[in-house]
């Protein structure tokens, strides 16, 4: 049975009272939508069964609800404000901004035409004041993601909940995306629910945890009832590495628009930790009589829209 198109998915949404189109009275905003009676039902009852299966049916993990405003050092120091941004060209014929490493062929997806600008570096996130007067010196982000949170609190979670490694921090939060191209639905929007957590490793077993948490995750959302056929694992090249990470694998679903990523696992290794530390002057570390160091990250981060 083919899979229906995405259009058919948007019209049986919005009849049904699951999703609609934001501000659709005064013509809405691009990629933002509102989840209706029914839809924030579904939509909380995803993020339950993740809240129940990683902190509930679990030891060793521990909840955390972070603010979304930070202190902008956080962003600089976990590289955000230098590397968190996408290659965007303009075409000179349509005047469509695209992204440079999506295009086939050096060509616009929607005239064709090759007459491009030079790509230049688009910084993803949502920048805002915080206080009265706008300044750069008032300036904040709201979170691109949910992880620095739980970074920033390390510390605060080990010692107020007296935990031994291995042991995990999970929470589920708003993040904010200035995409470049968002779309296909809910799939890629510039706010979503992400249900993320990061879990603290002694540096010799990360691997082997990273191998754990890559089969657990796809277990969950098999046990949920995705179809098997429509799930697969796919390991990210060394190109495509974010610039924290030494090795991630995705959890990709077979959605209307082709196979694409449902969930991430990275192996983060110490750079969160570890840069957070060197720039506050707060160690972040593991330490246990004479022994002390910086733990590994595994993170497993999953989007509740997209899982919706």
């Amino acid at each position: 049975m083919a899979a229906p198109s995405m259009e058919r998915v948007v019209s049986l949404c919005k009849r049904r009272g699951f999703i609609f189109a934001n501000s659709e009275i005064y013509g809405g905003i691009a990629s933002t939508w509102d989840y209706g009676p029914l839809g924030v039902e579904l939509k909380n009852n995803v993020m339950r069964a993740w809240w129940r299966s990683v902190i509930y049916e679990r030891d060793d993990m521990e909840g955390l609800d972070a603010a979304i405003l930070m202190n902008r050092l956080v962003w600089r120091y976990s590289g955000h404000e230098a590397t968190f941004s996408d290659p965007l060209v303009d075409c000179r014929e349509c005047k469509s901004r695209q992204r440079a490493d999506h295009l086939k062929d050096g060509k616009c997806p929607n005239c064709g035409s090759s007459n491009l600008t030079d790509p230049r570096n688009f910084n993803l996130m949502f920048k805002t004041t915080v206080g009265p007067v706008e300044s750069e010196e008032n300036a904040a982000y709201l979170r691109p993601e949910t992880a620095q949170g739980i970074f920033a609190n390390f510390a605060n979670v080990q010692q107020a909940m007296r935990r031994k490694l291995p042991f995990g921090i999970a929470q589920i939060g708003k993040a904010f995306r200035n995409e470049i191209t968002p779309g296909n639905f809910i799939f890629r929007t510039l706010e979503f629910e992400q249900m993320e957590m990061e879990y603290f490793v002694p540096p010799p077993e990360a691997q082997e945890w990273f191998r754990y948490w890559v089969d657990a995750r796809v277990a969950w959302h098999l046990r949920y009832g995705i179809r098997e056929s429509h799930l697969r694992v796919r390991e990210h090249d060394p190109e495509e590495l974010s610039h924290y990470s030494s090795a991630t694998s995705d959890i990709e679903y077979l959605f209307p628009m082709g196979w694409s990523e449902l969930e991430g696992i990275a192996h983060r290794g110490d750079f969160d930790l570890r840069a957070h530390t060197e720039a506050s002057g707060t160690k972040l570390e593991w330490v246990d009589g004479e022994e002390r160091y910086v733990p590994y990250v595994i993170e497993p981060s999953a989007g509740a829209d997209r899982a919706t």
